[in-house]
């Protein structure tokens, strides 16, 4: 095996021709033999360059549709003969096989197809054979034999030859890793996709893939490495916005910025609404006449922690908005776009980072959370559970008004997105006390009822925010306490799954402090 390896023969099948003709041609310049198959090998053509046809080197069409054209010893062999090994090489002067130095190979749109919501039989015919099983051979092979699957390393490919006339090893080495991470994705797509098809949401073997979007100076914590991925979904949000201003998000942001996001596109469509998160939690969220206002009383939920946070908000950035985010520290916002006068006033302050999407994220589509334990993956369904006002089972004797139940729904919303035990107050659409990630549910009544005391005596108010409040609690309370202290606190009115052993008891206790309470029949554990 020789260090660096030249290349006198390269073969470029390529269904991504960005950059074909101007790599094909450089190599061209160098001396390298062309061949190529099919529409590669015309775009080849077109723009003046001489190639041969792979049909023209197996002595066989391409035939069945394209289904079969790389698939034969001439190429494989071409990719995999050792050229260190004397009964490789004369097993290529047999049968006049001639080397391969060079795959350049991109895949069938496959994952792009399927995105575009294309029938079965299509999406079928877009799962590519002869490029995995040219790119496997080729990197196997990477002794002396390159691999460039992606457009992005074809200058990093000529800077290569033009600095050590052929490439090096961990060149080769570098190119067959990442050609063997492609295929692995691609897999990974193709099987994802038939599970789905197959309406299977276990399937025995799952493989998960991503494309690198961001390496990171560390993850949660300096000592921790990390780095962000996409999946090539096209889902608005973090991962697809675009950043007009600001340093690259951290790990912390783009997951803080992640949650604040799906929160707020729960509101699509409901008028101008806004939600702050800090560490994924929701520490304000509100609606309002315009998002000016609905941005204040999401602020005056809790303006303390509100500091250093991160601003999600249902419709584009507007300049009255924007005067108001920027009286006070703020990490990140993201909104489905904004006016020029609101980027103006961002401008000024260079350590906040504005993202804008191409719109709300669906709240109602499928998707997957993966997460890892020691030794293995807990794969479930993202909760896209809703409930509406016809779901909803008034248990006690008091009916709950129109406005609490306006306040009821817009709690139980907000609640699915505060980490379990989770408990929301909220008064006038807008929350006014958060308690999250309590180990007892009554300890998260009592905490974010004491942060609304502390928040109304910051604004100077005589009474709790939370008085004429209404709560939320994400599952059942187990016992009465809970309802209790939610009555002490000043709320009329309960939303909760229900389900508890004790439900009798709770239900007796809201009855005796006047309270009305409804269930939905439905949990929202955030774990």
């Amino acid at each position: 095996m020789t260090q660096t390896h030249p290349i006198r023969r390269a073969l470029l099948s390529v269904s991504d021709k960005t950059g074909l003709v101007d790599l094909a041609r450089a190599l061209a310049d160098r001396g390298v033999e062309l061949l190529s198959t099919g529409g590669s090998a015309a775009a080849l053509r077109g723009a003046g360059l001489d190639v041969r046809d792979v049909a023209d080197v197996t002595g066989f069409p391409e035939m069945m549709d394209g289904r079969v054209k790389t698939l034969h010893p001439m190429v494989h062999g071409g990719l995999l003969a050792l050229r260190d090994d004397p009964n490789h090489v004369a097993a290529m002067e047999q049968h006049g096989i001639g080397g391969i130095d060079l795959l350049v190979v991109n895949l069938y749109p496959f994952e792009e197809t399927v995105a575009k919501g294309a029938d079965y039989a299509t999406c079928i015919e877009n799962i590519d054979i002869g490029g995995p099983a040219m790119i496997r051979a080729a990197a196997k092979n990477h002794g002396f034999v390159t691999t460039v699957v992606d457009v992005e390393d074809y200058d990093a490919l000529l800077a290569e030859l033009a600095e050590h006339g052929g490439t090096t090893y961990g060149f080769r080495q570098k190119m067959a890793q990442i050609a063997y991470a492609r295929t692995a994705a691609y897999d990974a797509a193709v099987s994802t996709w038939m599970a789905d098809a197959l309406g299977d949401p276990a399937p025995r073997r799952r493989a998960v893939a991503g494309t690198l979007a961001q390496t990171m100076r560390y993850g949660e914590n300096p000592h921790q490495n990390a780095a962000f991925y996409t999946d090539g979904s096209a889902r608005p949000g973090v991962a697809t916005a675009v950043q007009h201003q600001g340093k690259a998000l951290s790990y912390n942001n783009i997951n803080d910025t992640d949650a604040a996001f799906e929160l707020i596109s729960e509101f699509a469509g409901q008028g101008p609404a806004c939600a702050i998160i800090k560490h994924a939690n929701p520490c304000g969220v509100a609606t309002g006449a315009t998002l000016a206002e609905a941005y204040q009383k999401a602020f005056d939920c809790d303006r303390t922690s509100a500091f250093g946070g991160i601003v999600a908000l249902n419709q584009p950035l507007d300049v009255e908005t924007a005067e108001l985010i920027s009286g006070i520290f703020t990490e990140v916002v993201i909104a489905p776009g904004a006016d020029a006068g609101a980027m103006d006033i961002f401008s000024k302050k260079k350590n906040l980072r504005l993202l804008t999407t191409t719109g709300l994220a669906d709240a109602a589509a499928a998707g997957r959370v993966i997460k890892q334990v020691s030794g293995g993956y807990l794969v479930q369904d993202k909760d896209c559970g809703r409930v509406s006002r016809d779901d909803l089972r008034v248990v006690t004797k008091r009916q709950p008004s129109e406005a609490e139940m306006d306040d009821l729904l817009f709690a139980w919303t907000v609640a699915k997105h505060v980490k379990s035990n989770a408990i929301v107050y909220t008064n006038g659409g807008a929350t006014v006390g958060v308690g999250a990630g309590q180990m007892s549910r009554v300890d998260s009544t009592r905490i974010a009822a004491r942060k609304a005391e502390d928040m109304a005596e910051a604004l100077g108010l005589d009474a709790p925010l939370t008085q004429g409040s209404v709560a939320a609690s994400d599952a059942f309370f187990p016992f009465p306490d809970g309802v209790l202290t939610v009555a002490e606190a000043g709320a009329t009115a309960v939303i909760q799954p229900g389900g508890s052993m004790r439900d009798d008891e709770v239900i007796a206790a809201a009855d005796a402090a006047g309270l009305a309470m409804v269930f939905t029949g439905m949990r929202h554990f955030r774990h």
